[in-house]
């Protein structure tokens, strides 16, 4: 005889196992999901409370994440409640240790809660101070990475609440301060779970806006509870990342959030925010008409200074009567001209003795002279050696034909033996006179005629 088919010999093990035709039964699956969610640990977890209702013994309430849309119910005994001391209450921030249960029967998931701490306000300026030290460790708050706001921005972006006093207070002051600015308005949740979602997300669209010079982050104060999106660590780095200069205008002189030390310039108010991110058109009014007087003023101080001058210049004699100057100039230049000529015809005088005097130096030492105190030359006349200047008596023995030069010119004559020399046979020399006038002095050597 065969096992029931539902036995649990004939089960699968596994629910990966099971088919159509060889299912689970439902209180199998329950069981299993029982035993599974009862090994599960307990887990301390942070939430805000949203709904809470006392019923007997037991309350129940629902818990939701302080930065997401998500929620889980619980229950909680009353001895366990009572063990606190502060009153809980809707909207209350707490830290609950859950156990997750499994009803077998309904096949509900309950979270039960072990037991449960209200967060006060010195747990979460702590947990702010611990999140501050350490995003400055990092570098995120330096002065280095704070970009200068323009001077008068295009177009200003605006994040703020729906409908809000901040938003009113951003638009009304910026335009009574500068009539001509533009808003591209934002308008976002700023506190509650979705305020960090949307606030991130505006922020993404304003950066990315090549028309929007200068994004402002504002919301009109608030509780700290209501403050918390704006120290949220996803939302600062957002706004450290942002190429566009960001100002935050959060409305709350107790604390700051971290907004305030990571955006390039903190307002107090929203109204502080209008008054320093666009100028103020009277006082620019008012600063040109400054400076349009002052220029004015230097303007005429210099143009009466160059009118006196030139007047000074007028006065002058040499403006009075041009010609004076030309007259003058006239004198020096006959001056410098008759100077001129004297030194040139001194110079020339000079030159001209100078001449004179080597003239003579050449004529006394020129041989004519020498021939004119009644020397003479004599040259061998014939012969290889003929027209050589006899300086021995060997040069004309035997009789040589002589050429003699005297100062009056050229004649011709034979060496005689002297006392004792047998005289060669020949004929006597035959002299020439020279035709040529004698030399006055002029250095032209005479010309010889025979006789």
């Amino acid at each position: 005889m065969s096992e029931p088919q539902d036995s649990p010999a004939a089960l699968p093990a596994t629910a990966g196992e099971t088919s159509p035709d060889n299912p689970w039964p439902l209180r199998l699956l329950s069981e299993k999901l029982k035993a599974h969610i009862d090994r599960t640990p307990t887990a301390w977890v942070e939430g805000q409370i949203i709904e809470l209702n006392h019923r007997g013994s037991a309350s129940y309430l629902t818990l939701r994440d302080v930065d997401a849309e998500v929620s889980l119910p619980a229950s909680i005994w009353a001895t366990n409640l009572h063990r606190i001391d502060a009153t809980l209450e809707r909207g209350s921030r707490v830290v609950a240790q859950l156990k997750p249960e499994f009803w077998l029967k309904t096949g509900r998931l309950n979270m039960s809660v072990r037991d449960i701490r209200p967060v006060g306000l010195g747990d979460l300026l702590a947990r702010i101070e611990r999140l501050r030290q350490a995003l400055a460790a990092e570098g995120l708050f330096s002065d280095e990475l704070k970009r200068p706001l323009p001077y008068l921005p295009h177009r200003i972006g605006l994040i703020t609440g729906r409908d809000s006093d901040a938003k009113k207070d951003v638009l009304r002051n910026a335009a009574l301060r500068w009539p001509a600015v533009e808003f591209a308005v934002r308008e976002v949740a700023v506190q509650g779970v979705t305020a960090v979602g949307q606030v991130t997300a505006a922020l993404a669209e304003l950066d990315a806006d090549p028309e929007v010079d200068v994004i402002v982050i504002a919301r009109g104060g608030g509780s700290l509870e209501d403050l918390l999106p704006f120290s949220n660590e996803e939302l600062i780095r957002a706004v450290s990342r942002a190429t566009t200069p960001v100002v935050s205008a959060i409305g709350h002189e107790a604390d700051h959030p971290l907004l305030d030390y990571v955006a390039d310039l903190r307002a107090s108010t929203p109204t502080d925010a209008a008054k320093r991110i666009v100028p103020d058109v009277a006082e620019e009014l008012a600063g040109l008409a400054f400076a349009r007087d002052q220029m004015r003023r230097i303007i005429h101080q210099k143009v009466d200074r160059e009118s006196e001058r030139l007047e000074q210049l007028r006065s002058r004699p040499v403006l009075a009567n041009p010609l004076t100057m030309v007259d003058s100039r006239a004198e020096e230049l006959r001056r410098l001209r008759q100077g001129s000529t004297t030194s040139l015809a001194s110079a020339l005088a000079r030159g001209q003795d100078q001449i004179t005097h080597l003239r003579a130096q050449l004529l006394a030492l020129s041989p004519q002279k020498t021939l004119d105190r009644g020397y003479a030359v004599v040259h061998l006349d014939g012969g290889e050696d003929s027209g050589a200047i006899v300086r021995d008596p060997a040069q004309v023995a035997g009789g040589r034909d002589l050429l003699i030069r005297v100062a009056g010119g050229k004649f011709t004559a034979q060496a005689t033996p002297a006392a004792g020399e047998k005289a060669p046979a020949r004929p006597v020399a035959r002299t020439r006179k020279s035709t040529t006038p004698k030399n006055t002095g002029s250095g032209t050597a005479p010309q010889d005629v025979r006789n």
